[in-house]
C-alpha cells in the first residue's frame, strides 16, 4: 500500500504553525486541535515539524519561558519527508531508523498530508483483521 491510500482513509486538513510562531502557540494549536505535532511552514512552505516531545525538551531546557521561544529556534534544518508514493513498508522503515513518530507528505513542494506511527499501526492492524476473517471464512468454508 501506497501512502497515498492511507491517506485518503484520513479525515481533514493538516494543521500548520507558521515558523515565527512561538513553542506556546504550537502548544495551545496542538491542544485546541487534539493533536500531537504540527507540520511548521514559512509562507506555504513545509520547513519542519514540532512534536509535543519537542515541546517537552524545550520546557526541561528553559521552564516556563519555552512558551516564548519561537520555533525557528528549536526546528531542525532539514525536513524529513516523504512523496505520496511511498510505500508502507518505507514510511515504516524511515520512521523506524530516523526514530520519527510524525513525517509530512510533501509532492512538489507542496504539503499534502502528514502520516503518524499510529496511522501506520492502525492500518496494520486492519489488514491483520481482514487476513484473519479471510482465514476464518476458507475454513469454514472447508469444514
Amino acid at each position: 500500500m501506497k501512502i497515498q491510500e492511507l491517506l485518503k482513509s484520513k479525515s481533514g486538513a493538516v494543521v500548520t504553525i507558521d515558523v515565527g510562531d512561538t513553542i506556546g502557540a504550537a502548544a495551545q494549536k496542538m491542544t485546541a486541535h487534539k493533536i500531537a505535532a504540527l507540520v511548521v511552514t514559512r509562507g506555504l512552505h513545509p520547513v519542519g515539524v514540532i512534536s509535543e516531545q519537542d515541546i517537552v525538551a524545550a520546557v526541561a531546557e528553559d521552564g516556563t519561558q519555552a512558551g516564548r521561544r519561537p520555533l525557528s529556534q528549536i526546528i531542525k534544518s532539514a525536513i524529513e519527508s516523504i512523496a505520496p508514493d511511498t510505500s508502507l513498508k518505507q514510511a515504516m522503515s524511515m520512521m523506524t531508523h530516523a526514530r520519527l513518530r510524525h513525517l509530512p507528505v510533501i509532492s512538489n513542494d507542496v504539503l499534502v498530508g502528514i502520516v503518524s506511527l499510529g496511522d501506520i499501526v492502525k492500518n496494520r492492524l486492519d489488514e491483520l483483521a481482514l487476513e484473519r476473517d479471510v482465514l476464518r471464512d476458507i475454513y469454514i468454508a472447508a469444514h
